[in-house]
């Protein structure tokens, strides 16, 4: 006679959760489809009225002015390219940290036998894979559209994003932290869309020390890699590590924050309430 199997407490693979979390995404693109191709669209006209509009500005100017302005141009594609993920990453994981209060669903994550960190890691690499495939989508619509083609060297672009995300990604965990314990913070989230720009666009070669905020650093390496096709390898191992350290460092501070907010939360007895 065999024993019975009991019910193990232990819980699914990783892989198996990670597996569920992509699954349960694209569910929700195929079924709020217009809200996405919306978004999207919008995203896109906006970049096509800049980018037309200013190349119809420096043609008015002068017959050289659109030559002049190209490497200007180029910028604007990978900047483009860049803060639509980084918009992404943000407000996704922002957004979905919230709604999750908002539903009372936040505090059985903390009762789940994977445990809440490496929940919230999954989230993030679900979260960041939709971004990528966002920022692809609109990469290739946009250079398709203006016919300018940027170098797309995946080994070293993708190390770039990465801990470039991890940066605004931090943001994301400091902000939905806020949320959590006072509750109404739109007009921050609001302000963060415009906040990212700056940061994409800040003047790291003239001004060194702006290369130690969210963004700035990786958006000055990820130019020079679409527009140069500077390798990864070619890079200053200084910028290297400012990359990844900056990366890392706003991460675990966003995190660290959130996790405060958090506790404090549920010392109040407000985490679920809105």
């Amino acid at each position: 006679m065999e024993p019975s199997k009991e019910n193990s407490s232990e819980p699914a693979g990783y892989h198996v959760l990670l597996r569920t979390m992509v699954m349960k995404q694209l569910l929700l693109l195929v079924r709020y489809r217009v809200n996405f191709i919306i978004q999207t669209v919008s995203m896109y006209l906006f970049f096509a009225v800049i980018f037309f509009g200013g190349k119809a500005v420096a043609r008015n100017i002068g017959g050289g002015a659109v030559g002049a302005l190209s490497s200007t141009f180029d910028g604007l594609i990978v900047g483009w390219f860049l803060w639509t993920m980084a918009q992404s990453a943000y407000s996704g994981l922002q957004g979905e940290i919230t709604s999750e209060s908002m539903r009372g669903t936040l505090e059985h994550l903390y009762l789940s036998p994977y445990g809440f960190g490496s929940v919230m890691c999954l989230k993030i690499i679900v979260n960041v894979l939709l971004s990528f495939f966002w920022g692809a989508v609109m990469l290739v619509s946009m250079m398709v559209t203006t016919q300018i083609w940027l170098t797309v060297d995946l080994l070293t672009i993708l190390p770039i994003i990465i801990f470039s995300l991890m940066s605004v990604i931090g943001i994301g965990f400091g902000i939905a932290g806020l949320a959590l314990i006072y509750k109404k913070v739109g007009s921050i989230s609001n302000l963060m869309q415009f906040g990212l720009v700056g940061l994409i666009a800040a003047p790291v070669t003239g001004i060194s020390l702006l290369r130690f905020l969210p963004l700035a650093q990786g958006s000055a390496m990820l130019q020079m890699a679409m527009q140069e096709g500077v390798a990864l390898w070619d890079y200053s191992l200084r910028n290297i590590a400012l990359l990844v350290g900056t990366g890392i460092f706003y991460f675990v501070l966003g995190y660290l924050l959130f996790i405060y907010c958090a506790t404090i939360a549920r010392k109040r007895g407000v985490m679920g309430h809105y």
